[in-house]
């Protein structure tokens, strides 16, 4: 098994983007905190992220179960090729930390690693929102990243310290082999009628809250509708 190495480290601030006044969706005014440069600083990690680091919308990002964001540097290879978009390099997606020899194949739920000075585990895997449709101009790109399975992934903070790019994580505990973010997403987007495997996937101690209620909504029968996360606010105005 290749050791993950965290090629950069991403940090940013929040920009507000677009026009308040256009009449299109894709043109509107908005924010995020997706815009990060990379740092070869030295960075305190929190049990919310790394300090200095915005987050826009604090209801559906960051938090204690998406402290850091992980992204895989060679899916940007597969993207350019998708979007033709030659402006999407690595930190595009906005993740904290580009890494290699890694992907949601080989990263599982629970995964904890020594990272630098502190202790972290995967929580879950990234369910892709409207923003990176809006930076790329690519009104369904969450659901191509989404149906791609190239989509990244989580980690929790346990053990708070110092941290930096260029470097690699220590595997520590594998506790779920059989919870890839691979297997995950499987669950959660193609194989929505195997409510078995919802409810295995929903029992697992490790995987983060929001997801487990997602899972159990639709172990009830409930569905939601995914329309807002994929394609934004006031997706009826047009």
């Amino acid at each position: 098994m290749s050791q993950p190495y965290i090629d950069q480290l991403f940090k940013g601030k929040v920009k507000q983007l677009g026009d308040p006044n256009a009449e299109k969706r894709i043109n509107r005014q908005w924010e995020t905190g997706m815009f990060k440069k990379p740092t070869e600083e030295k960075i305190w990690l929190s049990e919310t992220g790394l300090i200095g680091d915005e987050v826009a919308d604090k209801k559906n990002h960051g938090g204690p179960e998406k402290a850091l964001f992980a992204y895989p540097t060679k899916h940007y290879d597969y993207w350019q090729r998708e979007i033709e978009h030659t402006t999407m390099e690595v930190g595009g997606m906005g993740e904290n930390l580009a890494i290699q020899n890694a992907d949601e194949q080989s990263i599982c739920i629970g995964d904890t690693y020594r990272y630098g000075e502190t202790l972290i585990q995967v929580s879950q895997p990234r369910r892709p929102c409207w923003k990176p449709a809006r930076r790329y101009n690519q009104i369904d790109l969450a659901l191509r990243i989404q149906n791609s399975g190239l989509t990244g992934w989580y980690f929790r903070v346990l053990e708070e310290g110092y941290v930096t790019g260029n470097t690699y994580l220590e595997l520590i505990e594998r506790p779920y082999p059989q919870w890839s973010i691979e297997a995950c997403n499987n669950v959660m987007y193609k194989q929505k009628d195997d409510l078995d495997l919802a409810s295995q996937l929903a029992s697992c101690e490790l995987l983060a809250p929001n997801w487990k209620r997602t899972l159990e909504k639709r172990l009830e029968g409930k569905q939601s509708s995914d329309v807002k996360r994929v394609y934004g606010p006031n997706v009826r105005d047009e």
